[in-house]
């Protein structure tokens, strides 16, 4: 059995470090010179200083790495604020589900990082019908903040 985890560790480590995230419908796909650990801490320190906040964090690759697989680098950052929120289910109750709007950051195989999220705009365009001129407005205004925050956090 130790040897099958091992052999799928392995192939894990291949598959998905071969694997590069491409441009999607309503994505942003960022790439960046930054190592994965460096793309990390430029988001935590971009985030800061920004309009936005984390409000939650996950990632595979530091869970495997706890269990002794080793995976490419990833983490996924929900980010928010309250206003945002309050604002979102004033317009729309069903919306809410959709936050908080969340940043990827991956590890490439070549040692650099990509840096991809859904555009606000896309990801509340299934309740614009319901959350009206607020609800455009909202994702409007939160897709340049998204904007700001990964282009900053990629940057050189």
């Amino acid at each position: 059995m130790q040897r099958f985890l091992k052999l799928l560790a392995v192939f894990m480590v291949f598959a998905t470090g071969a694997q590069a995230l491409e441009p999607r419908e309503g994505w942003v796909v960022l790439q960046s010179g930054k190592s994965f650990d460096n793309l990390v801490k430029s988001v935590n320190e971009v985030v800061e200083t920004s309009e936005i906040r984390i409000v939650n964090q996950a990632s595979a690759s530091a869970g495997a790495k706890m269990q002794g697989i080793d995976i490419p680098g990833n983490r996924v950052f929900g980010l928010y604020r309250n206003d945002y929120a309050r604002r979102m289910l004033d317009a729309s109750i069903a919306a809410g589900i959709e936050a908080p709007i969340v940043l990827y950051a991956t590890e490439n195989a070549d040692g650099t990082s990509t840096l991809a999220y859904k555009t606000p705009s896309h990801v509340f365009a299934p309740y614009f019908d319901e959350g009206g001129e607020a609800l455009r407005a909202l994702a409007a205004e939160l897709d340049g903040v998204f904007d700001a925050v990964a282009r900053a956090a990629v940057a050189e």
